[in-house]
């Protein structure tokens, strides 16, 4: 569990991508443990969204689950009014969501629809979204917040066929974040974050197939860990909150320090 307790986001109204489990999860309950109205969105996954909806109705914050499909422009332009809608109010847009192609059925298609379809949901569903969360946001009296999801190793590079992919695409978004910082400042602050090696699914997945090689991660990474969704959390909440005024076009590393 993260630590951030402090109300640092109360009276915030918060919308997370893909936040039916893992990182998005963890990020949707801690900003609603910060005091924040959240809403979620699913893809396929509902049951899991409405278990971390009835988590946050229990913190006392309100909770709306939404689905939302990045492939489809509609579905990406409908989320923003259902959640301001069900909320009342939207201050922060966190575009979590993205395609999973590590675990699964999906693990085995080719690296072409690996490709596309990390292009249709990480890349361009980011790019849409986003366009649809600062036009929402701008409109408002106090503006907004937007936090947008890379990956550590984009600044590196990382050997491997996924890697390439994986890079190409939080590559672009980490890219076109910094550019969007700058078109709607200063009624909107936007930054990414870029976790590393994180306990999500693919996480447990390589610990069943694979313990050498977590323990080689751990290992190799500074802080001699593997990153937990909570870590990745109380970033998202820092980003969000008034601490972080005065930063935008920035992006936090959540890697323990593999990366630097």
């Amino acid at each position: 569990m993260t630590n951030v307790t402090a109300a640092v986001l109360a009276g915030r109204g918060v919308l997370v991508t893909g936040a039916s489990s893992g990182i998005g999860r963890a990020i949707a309950l801690a900003a609603a443990r910060a005091g924040a109205d959240v809403a979620l969105t699913f893809c396929a996954n509902e049951p899991g969204a409405r278990s971390v909806e009835r988590e946050i109705g229990a913190l006392g914050r309100r909770a709306a689950a939404v689905h939302l499909d990045l492939r489809d422009e509609q579905s990406t332009r409908a989320v923003g009014p259902a959640a301001l809608d069900a909320l009342g109010h939207l201050d922060v847009w966190v575009n979590n969501a993205g395609a999973d192609i590590l675990t699964g059925q999906v693990a085995s298609l080719s690296q072409v629809e690996k490709l596309d379809l990390l292009l249709a949901v990480d890349l361009r569903g980011t790019i849409l979204a986003s366009w649809c969360a600062a036009k929402l946001l701008a409109a408002q009296n106090e503006g907004g917040v937007i936090i947008n999801m890379s990956w550590d190793h984009v600044l590196t590079g990382m050997a491997g066929l996924n890697p390439q992919l994986f890079a190409a695409v939080k590559g672009g978004v980490l890219a076109f974040s910094k550019s969007l910082a700058r078109s709607v400042a200063p009624r909107v602050r936007v930054n990414v974050l870029a976790p590393g090696w994180i306990e999500t699914a693919f996480g447990a997945e390589v610990e069943e197939a694979n313990e050498g090689f977590r323990r080689r991660v751990a290992d190799s990474t500074p802080l001699k860990r593997w990153g937990t969704p909570d870590d990745v959390a109380g970033a998202a909440v820092f980003l969000a909150s008034p601490a972080a005024a005065f930063l935008t076009g920035q992006t936090i590393l959540v890697g323990g320090g593999v990366v630097m």
